[in-house]
């Protein structure tokens, strides 16, 4: 036999962490690593963040799991958090960012069957876009990484240029239900929509009664210094799908959804066997009561204009290997003028962790309790290890 016991569908790498403290990881040998990957932007508040760590473990001991056969007073509390804090009027908690996502498409093609508009179920999605990795997820892109061996794919999706009113409004059929997009692509290489892209978008649907779907898998849940991208674009949309930072580490994910645009999702249409278990529940309300503060999404807001200033600053003295920054808050990305993931690579052998992503883009993506001292210390080891890396290889 020589297949692993994990299937290998992952080029692991030889980092092996087995704790964490604060923004580092420590491997089996006690190495240690700065944390600016954040599980995918999924550790927000580092790692064993006391308020959180307390809460699972209170819960772990108390009730883990139960069916969403029965009432949720758990997921009610925090679903109603969520519906004063956001768009939304209606929640539904899944495990994953691709659940939350297949949750949403359900959810907008469900609008347009309850009033009885069935043929109403193409989305349109855009380029270089990342939603999961179901058969429905990789259906809404256009990778070719994704959906390489995977056919027959799911119809209902028409593909269109990010960023490109023009092409998004010239999709527009009698089949339409609506669009799909990150407002701010995270593995297409940290790309911001603009706001006249976005509110056009918003004025499309509004004007042919479609629904607006956003993806804040990765830009949600205050990793832009908003606890959602769509604030920064002064619109709302129908639907949203969010995760990673969700939960902390805890794996769960949502379906957020006006009462208009939940129309047709009634008893029988969706469901879950572990979303929204109590524990999960735990995990969401404690990150909720950390990040859903003024003074925390500021903290956010301040390190992320420190942390790019720092790195702009940093770029012209390796400006053959990185050419520019961009991003929002702490999701910022660096454009290299090399392989990106050779350099990410080189970086953890530095004991710096970061993600490779699209358009050639290293990207930052640190845990959102970062003090200036951490941005020192990463722009720092980061110049270094760039320095070293562009020392020419001398033949032994």
């Amino acid at each position: 036999m020589t297949i692993t016991p994990l299937m290998p569908v992952y080029p692991r790498s030889l980092v092996r962490p087995v704790r964490g403290e604060g923004v580092y990881l420590y491997g089996e040998q006690g190495e240690k690593y700065l944390d600016f990957a954040s599980g995918i932007a999924v550790n927000l508040l580092g790692h064993g963040h006391p308020h959180l760590t307390k809460a699972i473990q209170e819960q772990a001991a108390t009730l883990i799991h139960v069916s969403n056969l029965y009432g949720s007073p758990q997921g009610e509390a925090l679903a109603q958090r969520l519906v004063d804090a956001t768009f939304a009027d209606t929640v539904f908690f899944t495990n994953s960012g691709a659940e939350a996502l297949e949750c949403s498409i359900k959810t907008a093609r469900r609008y347009h069957h309850h009033h009885g508009r069935p043929e109403k179920n193409v989305l349109i999605t855009f380029s270089n876009a990342f939603h999961g990795r179901t058969i429905g997820t990789i259906s809404a892109t256009n990778q070719e990484k994704l959906r390489d061996g995977f056919a027959p794919l799911l119809p209902g999706f028409t593909v269109v240029e990010f960023d490109n009113l023009e092409q998004a409004k010239a999709a527009l059929t009698e089949h339409t239900a609506g669009f799909l997009l990150e407002p701010i692509q995270g593995e297409g290489g940290i790309r911001p929509g603009s706001k006249e892209f976005i509110q056009g978008l918003r004025r499309l649907c509004d004007e042919n009664d479609l629904m607006l779907v956003f993806d804040e898998v990765q830009c949600g849940y205050g990793r832009t210094g908003k606890l959602f991208a769509y604030e920064h674009y002064d619109i709302e949309p129908d639907i949203m799908g969010v995760a990673k930072g969700i939960g902390g580490g805890f794996p769960m994910g949502a379906c957020l959804a006006t009462e208009k645009a939940a129309a047709g999702m009634v008893v029988g249409t969706h469901g879950s066997t572990y979303g929204g278990n109590p524990l999960a529940m735990a995990a969401g309300q404690a990150v909720l009561d950390v990040v859903n503060q003024t003074e925390f999404l500021d903290h956010v807001t301040r390190m992320g204009e420190r942390l790019r200033g720092a790195l702009e600053q940093m770029l012209p003295n390796h400006d053959h290997l990185f050419e520019s920054v961009r991003g929002v808050g702490l999701m910022l990305g660096i454009r290299m003028k090399t392989d990106s993931r050779a350099f990410v690579g080189y970086l953890r052998e530095q004991g710096i962790l970061t993600v490779a992503a699209g358009d050639n883009v290293l990207r930052v993506l640190p845990p959102l309790v970062i003090e200036d001292e951490h941005v020192a210390e990463f722009v720092e080891r980061l110049s270094d290890a760039a320095r070293r890396y562009e020392m020419p290889q001398v033949a032994a």
